[in-house]
Protein backbone atom coordinates (compact mmCIF):
# COMPACT_ATOMS: atom_id res chain seq x y z
CA UNK A 1 0.00 0.00 0.00
CA UNK A 2 1.46 3.55 -0.68
CA UNK A 3 2.68 5.19 2.83
CA UNK A 4 1.28 8.42 1.13
CA UNK A 5 -2.30 7.84 0.55
CA UNK A 6 -3.54 8.05 3.88
CA UNK A 7 -5.00 4.54 4.39
CA UNK A 8 -5.90 2.77 7.84
CA UNK A 9 -4.64 0.21 7.12
CA UNK A 10 -0.52 -0.37 6.48
CA UNK A 11 1.26 -2.51 4.43
CA UNK A 12 3.05 -3.95 7.51
CA UNK A 13 -0.15 -3.98 9.15
CA UNK A 14 -1.82 -5.97 6.78
CA UNK A 15 0.53 -8.46 6.37
CA UNK A 16 0.52 -8.68 10.27
CA UNK A 17 -2.54 -9.36 10.76
CA UNK A 18 -3.40 -11.95 7.64
CA UNK A 19 0.29 -14.23 8.67
CA UNK A 20 -0.45 -17.55 10.42
CA UNK A 21 0.54 -16.58 13.81
CA UNK A 22 -2.84 -14.63 14.43
CA UNK A 23 -3.89 -18.48 13.97
CA UNK A 24 -7.25 -19.37 15.38
CA UNK A 25 -7.71 -15.97 18.12
CA UNK A 26 -7.93 -13.67 14.58
CA UNK A 27 -12.01 -14.18 15.21
CA UNK A 28 -11.88 -13.77 18.82
CA UNK A 29 -9.57 -10.71 18.39
CA UNK A 30 -11.46 -9.36 16.22
CA UNK A 31 -14.55 -10.01 17.91
CA UNK A 32 -14.02 -8.08 21.12
CA UNK A 33 -12.41 -5.07 18.95
CA UNK A 34 -15.46 -4.66 16.68
CA UNK A 35 -16.00 -0.60 17.00
CA UNK A 36 -18.87 0.82 19.34
CA UNK A 37 -20.65 1.81 16.21
CA UNK A 38 -20.92 -1.19 14.68
CA UNK A 39 -23.26 -1.88 17.34
CA UNK A 40 -25.20 1.38 17.69
CA UNK A 41 -28.34 0.48 16.15
CA UNK A 42 -28.75 -3.56 17.89
CA UNK A 43 -28.21 -1.80 21.11
CA UNK A 44 -31.09 -1.89 24.02
CA UNK A 45 -33.24 0.58 23.41
CA UNK A 46 -36.11 2.02 25.93
CA UNK A 47 -39.69 1.01 25.29
CA UNK A 48 -42.67 3.83 25.29
CA UNK A 49 -44.17 1.84 28.40
CA UNK A 50 -43.35 -1.06 30.64
CA UNK A 51 -43.29 -4.33 28.74
CA UNK A 52 -44.92 -7.43 29.19
CA UNK A 53 -42.91 -9.33 26.90
CA UNK A 54 -38.93 -8.96 25.86
CA UNK A 55 -39.58 -11.97 23.34
CA UNK A 56 -41.17 -13.17 20.52
CA UNK A 57 -41.80 -16.46 18.85
CA UNK A 58 -44.05 -16.67 15.98
CA UNK A 59 -45.11 -20.25 14.91
CA UNK A 60 -46.24 -19.69 10.98
CA UNK A 61 -48.51 -22.39 9.37
CA UNK A 62 -47.69 -21.75 6.18
CA UNK A 63 -51.47 -22.29 3.72
CA UNK A 64 -54.06 -21.42 6.30
CA UNK A 65 -54.94 -23.91 9.08
CA UNK A 66 -58.81 -25.01 8.75
CA UNK A 67 -59.92 -23.49 11.70
CA UNK A 68 -63.19 -25.15 11.90
CA UNK A 69 -61.50 -28.31 11.95
CA UNK A 70 -59.29 -27.57 15.23
CA UNK A 71 -59.90 -24.28 17.08
CA UNK A 72 -63.39 -23.38 16.20
CA UNK A 73 -66.28 -25.85 17.10
CA UNK A 74 -69.51 -25.39 15.20
CA UNK A 75 -72.01 -28.03 16.23
CA UNK A 76 -74.19 -26.44 13.48
CA UNK A 77 -71.98 -27.09 10.91
CA UNK A 78 -72.09 -31.19 11.99
CA UNK A 79 -76.03 -30.96 11.82
CA UNK A 80 -75.94 -29.51 8.47
CA UNK A 81 -73.35 -31.35 6.76
CA UNK A 82 -74.36 -31.76 2.92
CA UNK A 83 -76.86 -28.58 2.78
CA UNK A 84 -76.12 -26.04 0.79
CA UNK A 85 -73.13 -23.24 1.32
CA UNK A 86 -73.33 -20.21 0.47
CA UNK A 87 -71.56 -20.61 -2.96
CA UNK A 88 -73.08 -21.96 -5.75
CA UNK A 89 -73.04 -25.67 -5.89
CA UNK A 90 -71.29 -26.25 -2.79
CA UNK A 91 -72.34 -27.83 0.11
CA UNK A 92 -71.35 -27.89 3.76
CA UNK A 93 -68.76 -29.80 5.30
CA UNK A 94 -68.35 -31.43 8.98
CA UNK A 95 -64.96 -31.77 10.31
CA UNK A 96 -64.46 -35.68 10.51
CA UNK A 97 -62.92 -35.08 14.00
CA UNK A 98 -64.38 -34.88 17.31
CA UNK A 99 -64.22 -31.52 19.48
CA UNK A 100 -63.77 -31.38 23.07
CA UNK A 101 -63.32 -29.11 25.80
CA UNK A 102 -60.07 -29.10 28.02
CA UNK A 103 -58.71 -27.19 31.26
CA UNK A 104 -60.47 -25.14 33.82
CA UNK A 105 -60.96 -22.37 30.95
CA UNK A 106 -63.02 -25.31 28.87
CA UNK A 107 -61.73 -23.84 25.55
CA UNK A 108 -62.74 -26.48 22.83
CA UNK A 109 -60.17 -28.30 20.10
CA UNK A 110 -59.74 -30.68 18.26
CA UNK A 111 -58.91 -34.75 18.80
CA UNK A 112 -56.06 -33.75 16.30
CA UNK A 113 -54.57 -31.72 18.78
CA UNK A 114 -53.86 -34.18 21.62
CA UNK A 115 -50.84 -32.50 23.42
CA UNK A 116 -51.74 -29.17 22.94
CA UNK A 117 -55.18 -28.84 24.31
CA UNK A 118 -53.55 -30.09 27.67
CA UNK A 119 -51.94 -26.77 27.40
CA UNK A 120 -55.66 -25.32 27.30
CA UNK A 121 -55.06 -22.80 30.32
CA UNK A 122 -52.25 -21.05 29.16
CA UNK A 123 -53.58 -20.57 25.84
CA UNK A 124 -55.96 -17.31 24.25
CA UNK A 125 -57.35 -18.02 21.84
CA UNK A 126 -58.79 -15.55 19.17
CA UNK A 127 -61.14 -17.33 17.01
CA UNK A 128 -62.46 -13.93 14.90
CA UNK A 129 -59.11 -13.16 13.00
CA UNK A 130 -59.94 -11.35 9.31
CA UNK A 131 -57.53 -10.29 6.86
CA UNK A 132 -57.15 -8.53 3.48
CA UNK A 133 -57.13 -10.98 1.01
CA UNK A 134 -57.61 -15.14 0.58
CA UNK A 135 -54.91 -15.22 -1.96
CA UNK A 136 -51.49 -16.67 -0.65
CA UNK A 137 -49.74 -14.21 -2.30
CA UNK A 138 -50.98 -11.07 -0.73
CA UNK A 139 -52.13 -13.03 2.45
CA UNK A 140 -48.33 -14.13 3.45
CA UNK A 141 -46.75 -10.86 3.04
CA UNK A 142 -49.78 -9.13 4.96
CA UNK A 143 -48.93 -11.26 7.81
CA UNK A 144 -45.51 -11.07 8.53
CA UNK A 145 -45.10 -7.22 6.84
CA UNK A 146 -48.19 -5.41 7.77
CA UNK A 147 -48.61 -4.73 3.75
CA UNK A 148 -48.78 -6.59 0.77
CA UNK A 149 -49.03 -3.40 -1.73
CA UNK A 150 -45.33 -2.39 -0.50
CA UNK A 151 -42.62 -3.82 0.34
CA UNK A 152 -42.11 -2.78 3.97
CA UNK A 153 -39.84 -4.07 7.36
CA UNK A 154 -40.91 -7.48 8.25
CA UNK A 155 -42.49 -7.68 11.84
CA UNK A 156 -39.57 -8.88 13.70
CA UNK A 157 -37.37 -6.23 12.12
CA UNK A 158 -39.41 -3.58 13.30
CA UNK A 159 -39.53 -5.20 16.67
CA UNK A 160 -35.61 -5.29 16.60
CA UNK A 161 -35.68 -1.81 15.32
CA UNK A 162 -38.10 -1.01 18.41
CA UNK A 163 -36.10 -2.65 21.08
CA UNK A 164 -32.25 -3.69 19.95
CA UNK A 165 -30.77 -7.14 20.97
CA UNK A 166 -30.17 -8.31 24.54
CA UNK A 167 -27.15 -10.21 23.04
CA UNK A 168 -24.27 -8.37 20.99
CA UNK A 169 -23.36 -11.70 19.42
CA UNK A 170 -26.15 -13.14 18.30
CA UNK A 171 -28.69 -11.76 15.70
CA UNK A 172 -32.03 -10.01 16.95
CA UNK A 173 -34.64 -11.52 15.04
CA UNK A 174 -33.88 -15.51 13.54
CA UNK A 175 -36.14 -17.55 10.50
CA UNK A 176 -36.04 -21.25 11.04
CA UNK A 177 -36.45 -22.64 6.99
CA UNK A 178 -38.26 -19.54 5.91
CA UNK A 179 -41.15 -19.82 2.97
CA UNK A 180 -39.07 -19.05 -0.58
CA UNK A 181 -42.62 -18.21 -2.30
CA UNK A 182 -45.14 -15.71 -1.98
CA UNK A 183 -42.71 -12.54 -0.69
CA UNK A 184 -39.89 -14.96 0.07
CA UNK A 185 -36.72 -12.72 1.95
CA UNK A 186 -38.82 -9.73 1.73
CA UNK A 187 -40.81 -11.99 5.22
CA UNK A 188 -38.16 -11.81 6.75
CA UNK A 189 -36.19 -8.62 5.67
CA UNK A 190 -35.94 -4.85 7.24
CA UNK A 191 -36.98 -3.22 3.74
CA UNK A 192 -36.13 0.80 4.23
CA UNK A 193 -34.37 -0.06 8.09
CA UNK A 194 -30.96 -0.75 7.91
CA UNK A 195 -29.55 -4.47 7.02
CA UNK A 196 -28.49 -5.13 10.43
CA UNK A 197 -32.28 -5.58 11.47
CA UNK A 198 -33.23 -8.32 8.98
CA UNK A 199 -33.11 -11.79 10.18
CA UNK A 200 -31.00 -14.60 9.54
CA UNK A 201 -32.37 -17.40 8.16
CA UNK A 202 -31.38 -21.13 8.98
CA UNK A 203 -31.91 -23.52 6.75
CA UNK A 204 -33.21 -27.10 7.15
CA UNK A 205 -29.88 -28.19 6.67
CA UNK A 206 -28.44 -26.18 9.14
CA UNK A 207 -31.20 -26.90 11.52
CA UNK A 208 -30.54 -30.65 10.82
CA UNK A 209 -26.75 -30.20 10.97
CA UNK A 210 -26.94 -28.22 14.29
CA UNK A 211 -24.49 -25.98 12.67
CA UNK A 212 -24.32 -22.16 10.09
CA UNK A 213 -22.09 -21.84 8.28
CA UNK A 214 -20.78 -18.20 8.93
CA UNK A 215 -18.21 -18.34 5.99
CA UNK A 216 -17.70 -18.15 2.15
CA UNK A 217 -15.10 -20.33 1.65
CA UNK A 218 -14.46 -23.49 3.79
CA UNK A 219 -10.55 -23.82 2.46
CA UNK A 220 -9.81 -20.75 3.31
CA UNK A 221 -7.64 -20.39 6.72
CA UNK A 222 -9.37 -18.74 9.76
CA UNK A 223 -6.41 -16.29 9.87
CA UNK A 224 -7.51 -14.88 6.63
CA UNK A 225 -10.83 -14.94 6.57
CA UNK A 226 -10.79 -12.91 9.33
CA UNK A 227 -7.89 -10.18 8.01
CA UNK A 228 -10.70 -9.93 4.82
CA UNK A 229 -13.28 -9.11 7.00
CA UNK A 230 -11.39 -6.40 9.43
CA UNK A 231 -10.16 -4.93 5.81
CA UNK A 232 -13.84 -5.00 4.07
CA UNK A 233 -14.03 -3.24 7.77
CA UNK A 234 -12.01 -0.58 7.17
CA UNK A 235 -13.18 0.23 3.69
CA UNK A 236 -16.90 0.33 4.81
CA UNK A 237 -15.69 2.75 7.87
CA UNK A 238 -13.53 4.81 5.70
CA UNK A 239 -16.35 5.27 3.22
CA UNK A 240 -18.70 6.14 5.77
CA UNK A 241 -16.66 8.86 7.18
CA UNK A 242 -16.42 10.41 3.54
CA UNK A 243 -20.30 10.17 3.20
CA UNK A 244 -21.91 11.37 6.78
CA UNK A 245 -25.10 9.32 7.22
CA UNK A 246 -25.13 6.49 5.06
CA UNK A 247 -27.74 3.78 5.93
CA UNK A 248 -26.63 1.20 3.69
CA UNK A 249 -22.68 1.74 4.58
CA UNK A 250 -23.83 1.59 8.25
CA UNK A 251 -25.80 -1.36 8.16
CA UNK A 252 -22.92 -3.36 5.71
CA UNK A 253 -20.54 -2.50 9.00
CA UNK A 254 -23.31 -3.63 11.63
CA UNK A 255 -24.02 -6.60 9.51
CA UNK A 256 -20.36 -7.28 8.97
CA UNK A 257 -19.66 -7.22 12.98
CA UNK A 258 -22.68 -9.46 13.80
CA UNK A 259 -21.18 -12.10 11.66
CA UNK A 260 -17.88 -12.11 12.78
CA UNK A 261 -19.10 -12.27 16.74
CA UNK A 262 -21.78 -15.27 15.67
CA UNK A 263 -18.74 -16.73 14.36
CA UNK A 264 -17.76 -18.23 17.77
CA UNK A 265 -21.68 -17.74 19.39
CA UNK A 266 -24.28 -19.20 17.23
CA UNK A 267 -22.67 -22.88 16.98
CA UNK A 268 -23.05 -22.87 20.62
CA UNK A 269 -26.75 -22.31 20.52
CA UNK A 270 -27.86 -24.55 17.79
CA UNK A 271 -25.91 -27.60 19.39
CA UNK A 272 -29.01 -29.54 20.33
CA UNK A 273 -26.57 -32.25 21.90
CA UNK A 274 -26.38 -30.13 25.35
CA UNK A 275 -29.78 -30.79 25.71
CA UNK A 276 -30.62 -33.42 28.23
CA UNK A 277 -32.20 -37.00 26.61
CA UNK A 278 -35.23 -36.05 28.74
CA UNK A 279 -35.60 -32.85 27.11
CA UNK A 280 -34.92 -33.94 23.46
CA UNK A 281 -37.60 -36.76 24.37
CA UNK A 282 -40.21 -34.08 25.30
CA UNK A 283 -39.54 -31.90 22.02
CA UNK A 284 -39.38 -35.41 19.71
CA UNK A 285 -36.46 -34.70 18.38
CA UNK A 286 -35.25 -38.14 16.33
CA UNK A 287 -39.03 -39.26 16.19
CA UNK A 288 -39.77 -39.28 12.29
CA UNK A 289 -42.98 -37.46 12.69
CA UNK A 290 -41.84 -34.52 14.20
CA UNK A 291 -37.69 -34.16 14.44
CA UNK A 292 -38.17 -31.23 12.04
CA UNK A 293 -40.40 -29.38 14.00
CA UNK A 294 -38.96 -30.50 17.33
CA UNK A 295 -35.66 -29.17 16.70
CA UNK A 296 -37.21 -25.83 15.03
CA UNK A 297 -38.64 -25.62 18.90
CA UNK A 298 -36.14 -26.54 20.78
CA UNK A 299 -33.63 -23.88 19.07
CA UNK A 300 -36.40 -21.17 19.57
CA UNK A 301 -36.39 -21.74 23.67
CA UNK A 302 -32.19 -21.75 23.17
CA UNK A 303 -32.49 -18.53 21.00
CA UNK A 304 -34.54 -16.62 23.37
CA UNK A 305 -32.49 -17.88 26.46
CA UNK A 306 -29.72 -16.65 24.78
CA UNK A 307 -31.06 -13.62 24.29
CA UNK A 308 -32.51 -13.28 20.41
CA UNK A 309 -35.19 -10.67 20.55
CA UNK A 310 -37.54 -12.20 17.69
CA UNK A 311 -37.36 -15.81 16.24
CA UNK A 312 -39.80 -17.07 13.61
CA UNK A 313 -40.38 -20.70 12.51
CA UNK A 314 -42.13 -22.00 10.08
CA UNK A 315 -44.55 -25.52 8.55
CA UNK A 316 -45.90 -26.51 5.28
CA UNK A 317 -48.18 -27.83 4.10
CA UNK A 318 -51.09 -26.34 5.41
CA UNK A 319 -53.66 -25.82 2.44
CA UNK A 320 -55.99 -28.34 2.13
CA UNK A 321 -57.59 -28.35 -1.09
CA UNK A 322 -58.21 -31.65 -1.30
CA UNK A 323 -58.71 -34.54 1.00
CA UNK A 324 -58.77 -32.66 4.58
CA UNK A 325 -57.98 -36.05 6.29
CA UNK A 326 -53.99 -34.98 5.53
CA UNK A 327 -54.59 -32.16 7.78
CA UNK A 328 -54.20 -35.15 10.75
CA UNK A 329 -50.43 -35.44 9.15
CA UNK A 330 -49.42 -31.98 10.00
CA UNK A 331 -50.93 -31.49 13.53
CA UNK A 332 -48.83 -35.03 14.42
CA UNK A 333 -45.77 -32.62 13.17
CA UNK A 334 -46.77 -29.87 15.13
CA UNK A 335 -48.78 -30.88 17.86
CA UNK A 336 -46.03 -32.59 20.39
CA UNK A 337 -42.87 -29.78 19.70
CA UNK A 338 -45.26 -26.80 20.83
CA UNK A 339 -46.81 -28.00 23.57
CA UNK A 340 -43.07 -29.29 24.52
CA UNK A 341 -41.89 -25.75 23.62
CA UNK A 342 -44.82 -23.98 25.83
CA UNK A 343 -43.69 -26.80 29.02
CA UNK A 344 -40.04 -26.22 28.59
CA UNK A 345 -40.37 -22.28 28.17
CA UNK A 346 -42.56 -22.36 31.45
CA UNK A 347 -40.28 -24.29 33.76
CA UNK A 348 -37.25 -22.34 32.96
CA UNK A 349 -38.82 -19.11 34.24
CA UNK A 350 -39.11 -17.54 30.30
CA UNK A 351 -42.71 -18.16 29.41
CA UNK A 352 -43.55 -14.98 31.58
CA UNK A 353 -41.53 -12.67 28.99
CA UNK A 354 -41.81 -14.85 26.20
CA UNK A 355 -44.97 -13.91 24.09
CA UNK A 356 -45.24 -17.28 21.62
CA UNK A 357 -48.40 -17.08 18.50
CA UNK A 358 -49.65 -19.61 16.56
CA UNK A 359 -51.08 -18.38 13.10
CA UNK A 360 -51.44 -19.22 9.31
CA UNK A 361 -52.48 -16.30 6.44
CA UNK A 362 -56.19 -16.87 6.59
CA UNK A 363 -58.36 -20.01 7.44
CA UNK A 364 -60.42 -21.98 5.52
CA UNK A 365 -64.54 -22.31 4.73
CA UNK A 366 -66.54 -24.83 6.41
CA UNK A 367 -67.97 -25.77 2.74
CA UNK A 368 -66.47 -28.46 0.87
CA UNK A 369 -63.83 -27.12 -2.16
CA UNK A 370 -64.77 -28.77 -5.89
CA UNK A 371 -61.88 -29.20 -8.71
CA UNK A 372 -63.11 -30.02 -12.17
CA UNK A 373 -66.56 -29.53 -11.22
CA UNK A 374 -66.18 -32.54 -8.54
CA UNK A 375 -66.26 -32.58 -4.66
CA UNK A 376 -62.44 -32.66 -3.64
CA UNK A 377 -62.64 -33.02 0.15
CA UNK A 378 -61.16 -30.06 0.76
CA UNK A 379 -61.88 -26.51 1.96
CA UNK A 380 -61.09 -23.08 0.00
CA UNK A 381 -59.03 -20.20 2.00
CA UNK A 382 -60.96 -18.13 3.93
CA UNK A 383 -60.11 -14.14 5.19
CA UNK A 384 -63.13 -13.45 6.85
CA UNK A 385 -63.10 -15.78 9.85
CA UNK A 386 -60.27 -17.83 10.91
CA UNK A 387 -58.65 -19.11 14.90
CA UNK A 388 -55.29 -18.23 16.09
CA UNK A 389 -54.06 -17.99 19.62
CA UNK A 390 -51.07 -17.02 22.17
CA UNK A 391 -49.19 -17.64 24.96
CA UNK A 392 -47.17 -16.22 27.65
CA UNK A 393 -45.99 -12.29 27.87
CA UNK A 394 -48.62 -10.90 29.25
CA UNK A 395 -51.63 -12.34 27.09
CA UNK A 396 -54.71 -13.25 29.05
CA UNK A 397 -54.22 -17.28 29.75
CA UNK A 398 -57.53 -19.83 29.22
CA UNK A 399 -59.22 -16.52 27.56
CA UNK A 400 -61.75 -17.27 23.77
CA UNK A 401 -61.90 -13.71 22.46
CA UNK A 402 -64.39 -13.23 19.59
CA UNK A 403 -67.01 -15.20 17.90
CA UNK A 404 -67.74 -16.51 14.55
CA UNK A 405 -71.12 -17.20 12.70
CA UNK A 406 -72.94 -20.29 13.46
CA UNK A 407 -71.40 -22.27 10.79
CA UNK A 408 -67.64 -20.40 10.65
CA UNK A 409 -68.24 -18.38 7.45
CA UNK A 410 -67.06 -14.78 8.75
CA UNK A 411 -66.21 -13.21 12.61
CA UNK A 412 -69.55 -11.65 13.71
CA UNK A 413 -68.30 -10.38 17.21
CA UNK A 414 -65.26 -8.56 18.68
CA UNK A 415 -63.37 -8.63 14.87
CA UNK A 416 -59.72 -8.60 14.84
CA UNK A 417 -57.87 -7.86 11.98
CA UNK A 418 -54.14 -8.65 11.04
CA UNK A 419 -53.02 -5.33 11.91
CA UNK A 420 -54.89 -5.11 15.48
CA UNK A 421 -52.35 -8.23 15.78
CA UNK A 422 -49.41 -6.66 14.97
CA UNK A 423 -50.47 -3.47 17.16
CA UNK A 424 -51.01 -6.10 20.19
CA UNK A 425 -47.48 -7.42 19.79
CA UNK A 426 -45.75 -4.34 19.63
CA UNK A 427 -47.96 -3.29 22.47
CA UNK A 428 -47.12 -6.27 24.61
CA UNK A 429 -43.41 -5.66 23.72
CA UNK A 430 -43.95 -1.68 25.51
CA UNK A 431 -44.32 -0.25 21.97
CA UNK A 432 -46.55 2.21 20.34
CA UNK A 433 -47.34 1.53 17.04
CA UNK A 434 -48.02 4.84 16.04
CA UNK A 435 -44.89 5.95 17.51
CA UNK A 436 -42.55 3.54 16.32
CA UNK A 437 -42.56 3.88 12.64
Amino acid sequence: MNPNANHPVSRRQWLQISSTAFGSLALAALASDVRAADRRSLSTKATHFAPRAKHVIFLFMDGGPSQVDLLDYKPELQKRHGENGRRENRQLMRSPWQFAQHGQSGQWFSQLLPHLSQEADRLCVIKSMQTDSSAHPLAIPLLHTGSFQFTRPSMGSWVVYGLGTENQNLPGFITVDPTRVYGGPSNYGSAFLPTAYQAVPISKKSLQQSTLDLTTRKDMPESVIAARQELTQTFNRSLLQREQAIHQVEGAIESLGLSIRMQQTMPEVMDLSRESKETLELYGVDDKHTDHFARQCLLARRCVESGVRFVQLSHKGWDHHTKIETLKDRCAEVDKPISALLIDLDRRGLLEDTLVFWTGEFGRQPEEEHQNDKPAGGRNHNADAFSIWMAGGGVRPGLSYGITDELGFEAVENKVHMRDLHATILHLLGLDHTKLT
